[in-house]
């Protein structure tokens, strides 16, 4: 799994003017399987993915998609790590996830 930390590099009126196409990338790899959870960091000064199991390569070519990526609004730091406790209603909510 992947934890996906981006920070704005840019001004924030450049953040919001992508908001729109971010979110349909987001919806993108939602639907694909590999986006787990993400939103918004507090104090918004970049966000937070978590993914599912996958190749880094998979989470290098997703990123590449990002508009806040291409317009180099944000830069992610890219953290590695293997979930070995989990809570149970987390993988029931990731299951239910999974059947839609």
């Amino acid at each position: 799994m992947f934890l996906l930390l981006s920070r704005y590099v840019k001004p924030m009126d450049e953040v919001d003017r992508l908001i729109p196409e971010h979110r349909a990338f987001l919806d993108r790899y939602y639907a694909s399987g590999l986006f787990i959870v993400s939103g918004p960091q507090e104090p918004r000064v970049g966000g937070v993915i978590v993914t599912a199991d996958a190749p880094r390569e998979a989470i290098d070519a997703a990123l590449a998609e990002d508009p806040f990526v291409r317009e180099r609004v944000s830069e992610y730091e890219i953290v590695e790590f293997t979930a070995t406790k989990r809570a149970e209603r987390f993988m029931k909510a990731l299951e239910l996830s999974r059947q839609q």
